[in-house]
């Protein structure tokens, strides 16, 4: 999620351009804490009921779509009617003594890292708010500086089949853009990061506000939204594990691209144009 702000060579040799504004970097950086403790400490809401279904009203008994759990000493995950053996990862794991426990997500990837409720539930509302607040304020300032006009939406020849295409084609080859085609996003990282900002994060914050009896008071209409407070719980679960797909390829990404020059880039501002290979 970067706003190009392009400038003329800083100094001779590789050319550096001015890449990352403040605002994107201090946004980048604290969405990398804010979403962490959010997914762990949502990990640890899931296990005190760690099962999804369609609908608003639902109790044990009902059919769930989606269902982590053990029995007989195996852990197991449980889609429809596709169940696979998840012993040691999910359902059934060993804790850091070695001992033995039937939950969901393992004690690694929660907070706390101990079963905890009440207390995942302050850390997750907490950042809940620092989340949307933070997302709020960033594409407000995206509309005012113009990077979404000017760095997200596609334009007309991008989204040409053939464009689409090649672009595509160039990533399955891990051929990446270099020289003046690198200051710019291609087309499908415009489409992914406006997808994010725009589709991902607002079903996030909306799903999040519909599971709040509070909010569902004062706003009944995000049940109708999503169909209920159950189907808005298992919408916010699959957007919250598409997003940490997103984030997997984007690290990928950055991997492959090179990362030094990545990653400063988000610090400094500063990105160096990959050059062109010459034969």
């Amino acid at each position: 999620m970067s706003a190009n702000e392009f400038s003329p060579p800083i100094a001779d040799g590789p050319i550096v351009v001015r890449r990352h504004r403040l605002s994107t970097r201090l946004w980048h950086w604290t969405n990398v804490v804010v979403f962490l403790v959010m997914l762990m400490s949502g990990l640890m809401i899931f296990n005190a009921h760690p099962r999804l279904y369609w609908g608003d009203y639902v109790a044990n008994p009902d059919p769930a779509w989606l269902q982590i759990g053990a029995e007989q000493e195996r852990g197991y995950l449980r889609v429809g009617t596709l169940q696979v053996d998840t012993t040691g990862v999910l359902g059934r794991w060993q804790n850091a003594e070695g001992a033995w426990q039937n939950r969901a997500f393992p004690h690694w990837v929660t907070i706390p890292s101990s079963y905890n409720l009440a207390l995942s539930r302050r850390w997750h509302l907490t950042f809940g708010w620092l989340f949307a607040g933070g997302l709020a304020l960033y594409a407000l300032i995206s509309l005012v500086n113009g990077h979404l006009r000017r760095d997200l939406l596609p334009k007309r020849a991008e989204l040409a089949p053939s464009h689409l295409l090649g672009d595509i084609a160039a990533h399955a080859r891990l051929k990446f853009p270099t020289g003046e085609a690198a200051r710019h996003y291609n087309v499908l990282q415009k489409l992914a990061y406006l997808s994010v900002l725009a589709v991902l994060l607002p079903v996030l914050v909306l799903t999040g506000l519909t599971m709040s009896p509070t909010m569902v008071a004062a706003w009944p209409w995000l049940t109708d939204l999503f169909g209920g407070r159950q189907s808005a719980r298992s919408i916010h679960f699959i957007a919250a594990f598409a997003m940490v797909a997103f984030i997997l390829v984007h690290l990928a990404m950055v991997a492959l691209a090179g990362p030094i020059n990545e990653v400063r880039s988000m610090i400094t501002g500063r990105y160096r144009l990959p050059q062109e290979k010459t034969r």
